[in-house]
């Protein structure tokens, strides 16, 4: 979670120029915007991005009226087109990203990003694209099923875990984020102190069905060369293998 510190530290470093233009490339329920936006002057132009239609619904009826903000309901990844047709390409002032799972998505247990709520499991940021994670699970092999949990996830146990989610799921489907959660705490033998036996697993299967960290990679190539001389790119993460691609740009 952000503190209020982190939020203006971020948007102190990111806006060099009152009067510039800027991406808000994760714009959630509008937090940074909000911050971006008290910095920029009248003739400034704030371009917010986000796959969530609920977060773009949110920020539509929130920002209303504002000239210097456009809300585009995208990926990140489909920034270089976004600048484009906002004719905003190579006079970027800076990008900000903020990556993950938003608050609000963790805490609606209809999005299935949880373990702590049951809902249907669909993990899914943009829930009219792509197929769900109950969806993947029921077809996929527990070859492929392990590779994402230990890759993505850093699982040592993916191998088990992976196991039990193809026995179980002739069973009965795996459909809400309860029994997949129950699976893979049962086929965890070495629970860590303090975190939930299927934290590890949660976050790799989201990761997987929302292609997170390809898009990363796009979009911080399409972000550098948006860029004017001068201008930077700000991104939050809290997670090591985001880090790790952020720090080989």
């Amino acid at each position: 979670m952000h503190t209020p510190v982190m939020l203006q530290e971020a948007v102190d470093f990111l806006v060099t120029d009152s009067a510039g233009s800027y991406v808000d490339g994760t714009f959630g329920r509008g937090g940074h915007a909000r911050a971006i936006l008290d910095r920029l002057a009248p003739a400034a132009r704030l371009l917010a991005i986000d796959h969530d239609p609920e977060a773009i619904a949110a920020g539509r009826s929130q920002f209303r009226g504002d000239p210097r903000l456009v809300i585009e309901h995208a990926s990140f990844e489909e920034l270089g087109t976004l600048l484009q047709r906002h004719d905003m390409a190579g006079r970027v002032h800076g990008v900000l990203l903020d990556l993950g799972v938003s608050s609000p998505q963790l805490d609606d247990p209809r999005r299935g990003f949880s373990f702590l709520q049951d809902g249907p499991l669909d993990m899914r940021m943009n829930p009219g694209r792509g197929i769900s994670a109950a969806q993947w699970l029921a077809r996929a092999r527990a070859e492929d099923i392990a590779q994402v949990l230990y890759e993505y996830g850093e699982e040592r146990f993916s191998r088990r875990m992976a196991a039990a989610i193809v026995r179980e799921r002739v069973v009965e489907p795996i459909e809400t984020t309860a029994r997949l959660a129950q699976i893979v705490a049962a086929a965890n033998p070495a629970w860590e102190k303090g975190k939930h036996p299927a934290t590890r697993a949660f976050q790799a299967i989201r990761i997987f069905i929302n292609g997170e960290l390809d898009a990363l990679a796009s979009v911080l190539r399409q972000a550098l060369a948006a860029l004017l001389p001068g201008g930077r790119l700000v991104v939050i993460s809290f997670h090591s293998l985001e880090d790790r691609i952020v720090t080989r740009f």
